[in-house]
Protein backbone atom coordinates (compact mmCIF):
# COMPACT_ATOMS: atom_id res chain seq x y z
CA UNK A 1 0.00 0.00 0.00
CA UNK A 2 1.36 3.41 -0.78
CA UNK A 3 -1.84 5.47 -0.17
CA UNK A 4 -5.77 4.68 1.15
CA UNK A 5 -7.81 7.14 -1.43
CA UNK A 6 -11.05 5.04 -1.58
CA UNK A 7 -12.52 1.52 0.03
CA UNK A 8 -12.33 0.41 -3.87
CA UNK A 9 -9.05 0.34 -4.12
CA UNK A 10 -9.05 -2.18 -1.71
CA UNK A 11 -9.13 -6.17 -2.05
CA UNK A 12 -10.91 -8.25 0.16
CA UNK A 13 -7.26 -9.78 0.97
CA UNK A 14 -6.74 -6.47 1.40
CA UNK A 15 -9.56 -5.39 3.89
CA UNK A 16 -8.86 -8.96 5.95
CA UNK A 17 -5.23 -7.89 6.11
CA UNK A 18 -5.78 -4.91 7.48
CA UNK A 19 -8.49 -6.05 10.08
CA UNK A 20 -6.27 -8.95 11.43
CA UNK A 21 -3.93 -6.05 12.04
CA UNK A 22 -6.36 -4.10 13.72
CA UNK A 23 -7.36 -6.84 15.97
CA UNK A 24 -3.51 -6.63 17.12
CA UNK A 25 -3.33 -3.07 17.47
CA UNK A 26 -6.60 -3.33 19.22
CA UNK A 27 -4.92 -5.79 22.01
CA UNK A 28 -2.15 -3.45 22.50
CA UNK A 29 -4.78 -0.52 23.06
CA UNK A 30 -6.10 -3.09 25.91
CA UNK A 31 -2.27 -2.44 27.44
CA UNK A 32 -1.81 -0.18 30.07
CA UNK A 33 1.36 1.11 28.30
CA UNK A 34 0.19 1.53 24.73
CA UNK A 35 3.33 2.27 23.43
CA UNK A 36 5.50 0.38 20.23
CA UNK A 37 8.42 1.59 18.52
CA UNK A 38 6.93 0.78 14.94
CA UNK A 39 7.04 3.84 13.35
CA UNK A 40 9.65 6.05 15.76
CA UNK A 41 11.28 8.53 12.97
CA UNK A 42 8.24 8.47 10.89
CA UNK A 43 6.28 12.31 10.76
CA UNK A 44 2.65 12.23 10.08
CA UNK A 45 0.91 14.88 9.57
CA UNK A 46 -3.13 15.23 10.32
CA UNK A 47 -4.34 18.03 7.59
CA UNK A 48 -8.08 18.30 8.33
CA UNK A 49 -10.00 21.38 6.45
CA UNK A 50 -13.32 20.29 8.20
CA UNK A 51 -13.95 19.64 11.75
CA UNK A 52 -13.77 16.14 13.33
CA UNK A 53 -13.49 14.98 17.06
CA UNK A 54 -13.37 10.98 16.48
CA UNK A 55 -10.90 10.48 13.01
CA UNK A 56 -8.76 13.49 13.92
CA UNK A 57 -7.76 12.66 17.67
CA UNK A 58 -7.96 8.67 16.47
CA UNK A 59 -5.28 9.25 14.07
CA UNK A 60 -3.34 11.39 16.26
CA UNK A 61 -3.76 8.80 18.85
CA UNK A 62 -2.53 6.09 16.21
CA UNK A 63 0.37 7.55 15.63
CA UNK A 64 1.95 8.31 18.65
CA UNK A 65 1.03 5.20 20.40
CA UNK A 66 3.12 4.30 16.82
CA UNK A 67 5.73 6.52 18.33
CA UNK A 68 5.41 8.36 15.19
CA UNK A 69 5.64 12.52 15.12
CA UNK A 70 2.47 13.79 14.74
CA UNK A 71 1.18 17.35 14.06
CA UNK A 72 -1.92 18.65 13.72
CA UNK A 73 -2.99 21.51 11.22
CA UNK A 74 -6.18 22.42 10.79
CA UNK A 75 -7.56 24.95 7.72
CA UNK A 76 -8.27 27.83 10.06
CA UNK A 77 -4.68 27.15 11.37
CA UNK A 78 -2.97 26.90 7.59
CA UNK A 79 -2.10 29.33 5.42
CA UNK A 80 -5.25 28.73 3.10
CA UNK A 81 -6.80 30.87 5.25
CA UNK A 82 -4.93 33.45 4.09
CA UNK A 83 -5.59 32.79 0.40
CA UNK A 84 -2.85 30.09 -0.14
CA UNK A 85 -4.08 27.38 -2.53
CA UNK A 86 -4.26 23.21 -1.46
CA UNK A 87 -1.51 22.74 -3.50
CA UNK A 88 0.84 25.23 -2.18
CA UNK A 89 0.08 24.17 0.93
CA UNK A 90 0.91 20.08 0.78
CA UNK A 91 3.82 20.36 -1.44
CA UNK A 92 4.95 23.01 1.35
CA UNK A 93 4.60 20.31 4.02
CA UNK A 94 5.49 18.09 1.72
CA UNK A 95 8.82 19.61 1.44
CA UNK A 96 9.54 19.14 5.18
CA UNK A 97 9.74 15.59 4.16
CA UNK A 98 7.26 14.14 6.39
CA UNK A 99 6.21 10.59 5.33
CA UNK A 100 2.22 10.21 5.83
CA UNK A 101 -0.54 13.00 5.52
CA UNK A 102 -3.73 12.21 6.50
CA UNK A 103 -6.58 14.75 5.15
CA UNK A 104 -9.62 16.04 5.62
CA UNK A 105 -11.23 18.12 2.62
CA UNK A 106 -14.58 19.42 2.15
CA UNK A 107 -14.32 18.99 -2.03
CA UNK A 108 -14.96 15.37 -2.89
CA UNK A 109 -11.82 14.03 -4.75
CA UNK A 110 -9.24 16.26 -2.72
CA UNK A 111 -7.03 13.44 -1.16
CA UNK A 112 -6.56 11.75 -4.69
CA UNK A 113 -5.46 14.86 -6.17
CA UNK A 114 -2.94 15.94 -3.22
CA UNK A 115 -1.83 11.97 -3.27
CA UNK A 116 -0.95 13.44 -7.35
CA UNK A 117 1.25 16.03 -6.34
CA UNK A 118 3.07 14.56 -3.22
CA UNK A 119 5.45 11.76 -2.71
CA UNK A 120 4.00 11.34 1.05
CA UNK A 121 1.29 8.72 1.65
CA UNK A 122 -1.75 9.92 1.43
CA UNK A 123 -4.83 8.93 3.33
CA UNK A 124 -8.88 10.20 2.91
CA UNK A 125 -10.42 10.69 5.82
CA UNK A 126 -13.21 12.17 4.54
CA UNK A 127 -13.52 13.98 1.02
CA UNK A 128 -16.68 16.01 0.40
CA UNK A 129 -19.45 13.44 -0.20
CA UNK A 130 -16.90 10.89 -1.79
CA UNK A 131 -15.87 8.59 0.61
CA UNK A 132 -14.13 7.68 4.14
CA UNK A 133 -12.24 4.80 3.54
CA UNK A 134 -11.06 4.48 7.42
CA UNK A 135 -14.28 4.56 8.83
CA UNK A 136 -15.89 1.68 6.62
CA UNK A 137 -12.83 -0.31 7.69
CA UNK A 138 -13.29 0.43 11.43
CA UNK A 139 -17.31 -0.19 10.99
CA UNK A 140 -16.91 -3.88 9.29
CA UNK A 141 -14.33 -4.43 12.27
CA UNK A 142 -16.57 -3.24 15.26
CA UNK A 143 -19.35 -5.71 13.29
CA UNK A 144 -17.32 -8.60 13.05
CA UNK A 145 -16.23 -8.57 16.51
CA UNK A 146 -19.96 -8.94 17.42
CA UNK A 147 -21.34 -11.09 14.46
CA UNK A 148 -18.56 -12.67 13.64
CA UNK A 149 -17.80 -13.32 9.37
CA UNK A 150 -19.89 -10.67 7.78
CA UNK A 151 -20.21 -13.28 4.73
CA UNK A 152 -24.19 -13.25 4.31
CA UNK A 153 -24.91 -10.82 6.93
CA UNK A 154 -27.76 -8.69 6.44
CA UNK A 155 -26.80 -4.64 6.68
CA UNK A 156 -29.22 -1.95 6.35
CA UNK A 157 -27.74 1.50 5.72
CA UNK A 158 -30.24 4.33 6.83
CA UNK A 159 -30.45 7.72 6.40
CA UNK A 160 -28.51 10.91 4.72
CA UNK A 161 -26.96 8.91 1.70
CA UNK A 162 -26.82 11.75 -0.68
CA UNK A 163 -24.48 14.10 1.78
CA UNK A 164 -22.93 10.68 3.15
CA UNK A 165 -19.24 10.16 2.55
CA UNK A 166 -19.93 7.34 5.06
CA UNK A 167 -22.44 5.21 3.50
CA UNK A 168 -20.11 5.05 -0.20
CA UNK A 169 -17.01 3.89 1.72
CA UNK A 170 -19.30 1.01 3.93
CA UNK A 171 -21.40 -0.29 1.23
CA UNK A 172 -17.85 -0.97 -0.60
CA UNK A 173 -16.43 -2.58 2.17
CA UNK A 174 -19.28 -4.41 2.93
CA UNK A 175 -20.28 -5.64 -0.33
CA UNK A 176 -16.52 -6.96 -0.35
CA UNK A 177 -16.61 -8.87 2.79
CA UNK A 178 -19.91 -10.81 1.16
CA UNK A 179 -22.12 -8.71 3.37
CA UNK A 180 -25.85 -7.85 2.00
CA UNK A 181 -26.73 -4.53 2.14
CA UNK A 182 -29.98 -2.60 2.19
CA UNK A 183 -29.72 1.33 1.53
CA UNK A 184 -32.66 2.90 3.01
CA UNK A 185 -33.64 6.44 2.41
CA UNK A 186 -36.16 9.04 1.80
CA UNK A 187 -36.53 9.22 -1.74
CA UNK A 188 -34.79 12.92 -1.50
CA UNK A 189 -32.01 12.15 0.00
CA UNK A 190 -31.21 9.33 -2.26
CA UNK A 191 -28.40 10.14 -4.38
CA UNK A 192 -28.64 10.91 -8.16
CA UNK A 193 -27.14 7.98 -10.33
CA UNK A 194 -27.75 4.85 -7.07
CA UNK A 195 -30.00 2.64 -8.93
CA UNK A 196 -27.66 2.22 -11.68
CA UNK A 197 -24.41 1.87 -8.90
CA UNK A 198 -26.89 -0.57 -7.05
CA UNK A 199 -27.72 -2.67 -9.88
CA UNK A 200 -24.18 -3.23 -10.65
CA UNK A 201 -22.45 -4.12 -6.92
CA UNK A 202 -26.02 -6.34 -5.88
CA UNK A 203 -27.02 -3.17 -3.35
CA UNK A 204 -30.92 -3.54 -2.40
CA UNK A 205 -32.88 0.09 -1.85
CA UNK A 206 -35.76 0.68 0.16
CA UNK A 207 -37.64 3.81 1.52
CA UNK A 208 -39.97 1.44 3.60
CA UNK A 209 -37.75 1.29 6.97
CA UNK A 210 -40.32 -0.48 8.78
CA UNK A 211 -40.26 -3.03 6.34
CA UNK A 212 -36.47 -3.69 6.29
CA UNK A 213 -36.68 -3.93 9.98
CA UNK A 214 -39.51 -6.05 10.19
CA UNK A 215 -37.29 -8.45 7.93
CA UNK A 216 -34.41 -8.43 11.18
CA UNK A 217 -31.18 -7.62 9.89
CA UNK A 218 -28.05 -8.69 11.36
CA UNK A 219 -27.26 -4.69 11.53
CA UNK A 220 -28.78 -1.73 11.17
CA UNK A 221 -26.28 1.60 10.76
CA UNK A 222 -27.92 5.06 11.83
CA UNK A 223 -26.36 7.83 9.19
CA UNK A 224 -26.20 11.43 10.56
CA UNK A 225 -28.24 13.61 8.88
CA UNK A 226 -26.34 16.12 7.64
CA UNK A 227 -28.20 19.97 7.90
CA UNK A 228 -25.00 21.92 7.13
CA UNK A 229 -24.56 20.81 3.48
CA UNK A 230 -28.34 20.53 3.07
CA UNK A 231 -30.05 23.91 1.21
CA UNK A 232 -33.21 23.55 0.21
CA UNK A 233 -36.49 21.31 1.55
CA UNK A 234 -34.88 17.72 1.42
CA UNK A 235 -37.58 16.88 4.31
CA UNK A 236 -40.40 18.64 5.72
CA UNK A 237 -39.57 18.81 9.34
CA UNK A 238 -37.03 17.22 11.61
CA UNK A 239 -39.80 15.87 13.64
CA UNK A 240 -41.43 13.81 9.94
CA UNK A 241 -37.73 12.78 9.24
CA UNK A 242 -38.02 11.04 12.61
CA UNK A 243 -41.60 9.84 11.98
CA UNK A 244 -40.28 8.28 8.58
CA UNK A 245 -36.95 7.25 8.92
CA UNK A 246 -35.50 7.46 12.78
CA UNK A 247 -34.30 4.85 15.08
CA UNK A 248 -36.98 5.27 17.92
CA UNK A 249 -37.89 3.01 20.74
CA UNK A 250 -40.75 1.57 19.10
CA UNK A 251 -38.49 0.50 15.69
CA UNK A 252 -35.64 -0.45 18.42
CA UNK A 253 -37.89 -3.06 20.04
CA UNK A 254 -39.60 -4.21 16.21
CA UNK A 255 -35.85 -4.75 15.01
CA UNK A 256 -34.80 -6.48 18.80
CA UNK A 257 -38.10 -8.54 18.37
CA UNK A 258 -37.27 -9.40 14.79
CA UNK A 259 -33.87 -10.31 14.99
CA UNK A 260 -32.90 -10.74 18.88
CA UNK A 261 -29.22 -10.79 18.15
CA UNK A 262 -28.97 -7.35 15.75
CA UNK A 263 -26.53 -4.77 16.22
CA UNK A 264 -26.69 -0.84 15.91
CA UNK A 265 -24.43 1.38 14.51
CA UNK A 266 -24.06 5.08 14.00
CA UNK A 267 -20.52 7.12 12.73
CA UNK A 268 -21.31 9.75 15.06
CA UNK A 269 -21.76 12.60 15.79
CA UNK A 270 -25.32 11.62 16.60
CA UNK A 271 -28.12 14.38 16.96
CA UNK A 272 -30.41 12.64 19.10
CA UNK A 273 -33.98 12.54 18.94
CA UNK A 274 -33.51 13.28 14.90
CA UNK A 275 -32.10 9.74 13.49
CA UNK A 276 -31.28 7.78 16.32
CA UNK A 277 -33.36 7.79 19.84
CA UNK A 278 -31.52 8.06 23.28
CA UNK A 279 -32.74 4.44 23.54
CA UNK A 280 -31.43 3.07 20.59
CA UNK A 281 -28.45 4.60 20.62
CA UNK A 282 -27.37 3.45 24.48
CA UNK A 283 -28.87 0.03 23.91
CA UNK A 284 -26.87 -3.35 24.95
CA UNK A 285 -27.25 -3.64 21.14
CA UNK A 286 -25.72 -0.12 20.56
CA UNK A 287 -21.68 -0.79 19.04
CA UNK A 288 -21.05 2.66 19.10
CA UNK A 289 -18.36 3.57 22.10
CA UNK A 290 -17.33 -0.18 19.90
CA UNK A 291 -16.56 1.73 17.11
CA UNK A 292 -15.10 4.90 18.30
CA UNK A 293 -12.12 2.15 20.03
CA UNK A 294 -11.95 0.23 17.26
CA UNK A 295 -11.26 3.32 15.11
CA UNK A 296 -8.09 3.88 16.89
CA UNK A 297 -7.04 0.36 15.92
CA UNK A 298 -8.19 0.98 12.59
CA UNK A 299 -6.28 3.92 12.05
CA UNK A 300 -2.89 2.19 13.78
CA UNK A 301 -3.34 -0.66 11.25
CA UNK A 302 -3.41 1.37 8.51
CA UNK A 303 -0.79 3.66 9.41
CA UNK A 304 1.11 0.38 9.85
CA UNK A 305 1.10 -1.17 6.24
CA UNK A 306 1.84 2.33 4.91
CA UNK A 307 4.75 3.11 6.70
CA UNK A 308 6.42 -0.01 8.46
CA UNK A 309 5.56 -2.51 6.18
CA UNK A 310 7.37 -5.41 8.68
CA UNK A 311 5.77 -7.72 11.67
CA UNK A 312 3.95 -5.65 14.44
CA UNK A 313 6.67 -5.25 16.95
CA UNK A 314 5.12 -5.73 20.63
Amino acid sequence: MRHLLSSADLSRDDVRMLLATAAEMHEIQRRDVKKLPTLRGRTVINLFFEDSTRTRSSFEIAGKWMSADTINITGKGSSTSKGESLRDTVLTIDAMSVDCLVMRHMASGAAHQVSQWVDASVVNAGDGTHEHPTQALLDAYTMEQRLGSLEGRRVAIVGDLTHSRVFRSNAITLRTLGADVTLVAPPTLMPSGIRSWAERDGLHLSDDLDAVLADGPDAVMMLRVQRERMSGGFFPTPREYTVGFGLTRERLRALTDANPEAVICHPGPMNRGLEISADAADAASSLVLDQVSAGVAVRMAVLYHLLAGEEVTS
